[in-house]
């Protein structure tokens, strides 16, 4: 293919110093030529090129077409052709080096469109596929190949550069997903997944294999679930990242788990609690003895919630230990401890110690089976007071839980002086909010799913209408909904005499507990946050 461009001084056509021809660099996969030349659609082919394939995905999230392979290199046209880190990427992708024409974004985008229409349906070029998949068989019996394209330059920037852009967006979690034709990227903010810029399915093996040896996991096991955990240092910051990954069909799919330390709220009075809910909490919490237990789904905020209960009672007079899993904030005065299961240093066995450590509360980041209840229990009986969590609905659910674990509802209600029930959900952007009105039709239907009287639902409330703050989503940050149920003397006469969870839950409600979607709806009147998030947490 010839391409035209300005040669004259002066034009578009010029080199930077220290910039090389195509191939220069020897056997560097991102050598590149820095040559920039200005071209127009006239000067695109009329048909797409033979070139290896990449997802149009790819090429829209990075802005970029390719024009023609040579055999020594492959032609591209880029919107942004001192984009260094693209140029990398595409290179490693292409397996070659690269000669860039910078073009128009529109332009691009029309040829995308124009070139690879068809790709969006992801039936098309199979083979590709299978050579992929072929080529990581062969990569699974070769290790030190695996180390070797995980220690490539450009596999690093590309990996530092996804960390550091889901740590700045505020992401708790990064999801990288193989599909057929490209290798899905997905951040969750604020609780909901959102897509990122798909990577090249040739640069799989690489960028996972890096993740992998990042967090010390066997880059050569494919085919069985495993786990890591990753330090990662940005500018002055350290960030803890544990990852995990599972075998699908399409290849090994990985989960990175990014802990904001910073962020972590250590005030009671920022995380939503009503002045009634709150006053009340902190009165259980100053309890000498007795157990307290957050309950809710994974996500929810219950080791937030913790953290700032013990930060609030934490004093020179008493002494508080940890168990967790992970530690997901060091507490200035508490003695923190990590479970290492594999060692044998389990829930269990550490709370057997902390018995015999003299302390006054005891954190148990989770009761996951009979004996950690039992002895959790136990430690609240014999003087301790104890704070653990649940993954139940709702707070009655939590005391028929721990009955379905093996405990006496007898030791229950001996033991346990409350639950907290909680949700996060998404607070509405403060940039782009306007007053919405909704029908009487759509009332009726809010009132209907949170299972409230329809005068109850408002006919208008503050909504988010999507702007550069909150990219587009019409929320920004997130705050807690919940709902507190004490053990009351009547609760405590009510799961004695063998009430299931929905009657416990009835005779809460008669005693004055705000239900987690009733404490949803008063966020909603005061403008925290929308119907839709109450219906889509709190269900």
């Amino acid at each position: 293919m010839s391409v035209p461009g300005k040669d004259k001084e002066g034009s578009a056509s010029y080199r930077r110093p220290g910039e090389r021809e195509p191939g220069e660099g020897g056997k560097d996969l991102d050598a590149a030529v820095e040559t920039v030349v200005e071209i127009s659609a006239s000067d695109f082919p009329d048909d797409p090129p033979a070139v290896n394939f990449l997802p149009a995905t790819f090429m829209k999230n990075f802005l970029f077409v390719p024009l023609e392979d040579t055999g020594e290199y492959v032609s591209v046209a880029m919107a942004d052709p001192y984009d260094f880190n693209t140029r990398e990427v595409i290179a490693k992708s292409y397996n070659k080096p690269i000669k860039v024409f910078s073009a128009p974004a529109e332009v691009i985008a029309q040829f995308i469109y124009r070139w690879y229409e068809a790709e969006a349906d992801m039936t098309a070029h199979e083979d590709s596929e299978e050579a992929e998949i072929s080529l990581e068989d062969r990569l699974w019996d070769d290790p030190e190949q695996l180390k070797d394209m995980a220690s490539e330059a450009p596999v690093i920037r590309l990996v530092n550069h996804l960390i550091s852009k889901a740590y700045k967006m505020g992401a708790s979690d990064i999801h990288i997903e193989p599909r057929r034709q490209y290798v899905r990227v997905r951040f969750r903010i604020d609780g909901v997944l959102h897509d990122q810029e798909a990577i090249a399915l040739r640069l799989k093996a690489a960028i996972i294999s890096r993740i992998k040896l990042m967090a010390k996991m066997d880059i050569a096991e494919m085919r069985l679930p495993q786990d890591g955990r990753i330090r990662f240092r940005l500018g002055k910051e350290e960030i803890d990242i544990r990852v995990s990954s599972i075998p699908t069909g399409f290849g090994e799919c990985l989960v990175l788990r990014l802990l904001h330390q910073e962020d972590v709220l250590l005030d009671l009075g920022r995380l939503g609690f009503s002045d009634q809910i709150l006053h009340k909490f902190q009165s259980l919490i100053s309890m000498p003895y007795g157990m307290l237990l957050v309950s809710g789904p994974t996500g929810s905020g219950k080791t937030t919630t913790l953290y700032a209960a013990l930060n609030s009672i934490n004093s020179a007079d008493r002494k508080i230990v940890t168990v967790e899993d992970p530690i997901e904030y060091q507490l200035e005065g508490i003695n923190q401890v990590q479970v290492l299961p594999r060692i044998g240093l389990t829930f269990a066995n550490c709370l057997r110690s902390f018995l015999r450590h003299d302390p006054d509360i005891i954190l148990v980041g989770e009761i996951r089976d009979i004996e950690t209840a039992e002895i959790a229990v136990q430690a609240a009986l014999t003087g301790h007071m104890v704070f653990s969590t649940l993954h139940t609905n709702d707070a009655a659910g939590a005391i028929t839980r721990l009955e379905d674990m093996g405990i006496e509802r007898f030791m229950i209600v001996s033991s346990l002086v409350a639950v907290l029930a909680q949700r996060l959900v998404r607070k509405v952007c403060r940039h782009c909010s306007e007053e919405v009105a909704i029908d009487e039709e759509k009332r009726s239907m809010i009132a209907r799913e949170l299972e409230v009287p329809v005068d109850k639902i408002m006919p208008s409330y503050l909504k988010g209408m999507g702007c550069s703050e909150c990219g587009a989503t019409g929320y920004k940050g997130r705050i807690g909904i919940f709902e507190l149920l004490p053990m009351s003397d009547h609760i405590q006469r009510v799961v004695l005499r063998g009430a299931d969870r929905t009657e416990i839950h009835r005779e809460a409600l008669k005693e004055g507990m705000v239900s987690l979607k009733m404490d949803g709806l008063r966020k909603v009147s005061e403008g925290i946050t929308t119907y839709e998030e109450v219906l889509r947490v709190a269900r």
